[in-house]
C-alpha cells in the first residue's frame, strides 16, 4: 500500500510507485481525499481526477480514495502487508507500523522509498504560476 495526494504527477511519484510495486504482489494506492489533502487549497485536480490518473499507471493495481475520517479505517480496509512512505512524507515509520498493526491485526512492514530529489508538486505549481 502506498499513499499520497499525487496532484501533479512527476518522475518522483513514478519512482515511488514503481519501487513500492516491487515490494509485493499487488499495489494499492490510497489517494488523499480533497478535504484531507495537506495542500487542499492549491489542488489542481480533484480527488476523482487524481485517482483516475494514478489508476492508469501500469505499476498500480488499484487506486482507492482514502477515508474522509481517519487513515485507520483505510488501512483496515486495504489490509496491507507492506506500507510504503515517500521520502518527503513526514510520518514516522514506527508510528505507521504500530497504527497499521493495530488496524490489521498482523505484522506490517513499513518501508521508506526514495531519496530527496528536486521533484516537488508544490515547486512545479509555483514555477507555472
Amino acid at each position: 500500500m502506498a499513499q499520497g495526494t499525487f496532484d501533479i504527477l512527476h518522475p518522483g511519484h513514478v519512482h515511488y510507485l514503481k519501487n513500492s510495486a516491487e515490494l509485493g504482489d499487488i499495489l494499492v494506492v490510497v489517494m488523499a481525499r480533497d478535504l484531507r489533502a495537506e495542500d487542499r487549497k492549491n489542488l489542481y485536480f480533484d480527488e476523482k481526477e487524481r485517482k483516475k490518473m494514478v489508476d492508469s499507471l501500469d505499476m498500480v493495481d488499484e487506486a482507492v480514495l482514502g477515508s474522509e475520517g481517519d487513515i485507520y479505517s483505510t488501512v483496515e480496509e486495504v489490509d496491507p502487508d507492506v506500507i510504503t512512505l515517500g521520502y518527503d512524507q513526514g510520518h514516522s515509520e514506527g508510528e505507521v507500523k504500530e497504527m497499521a498493526e493495530d488496524a490489521t491485526g498482523h505484522e506490517v512492514v513499513v518501508e521508506r522509498i526514495g531519496e530527496k530529489k528536486s521533484y516537488s508538486s508544490s515547486d512545479i505549481k509555483n514555477s507555472v504560476n
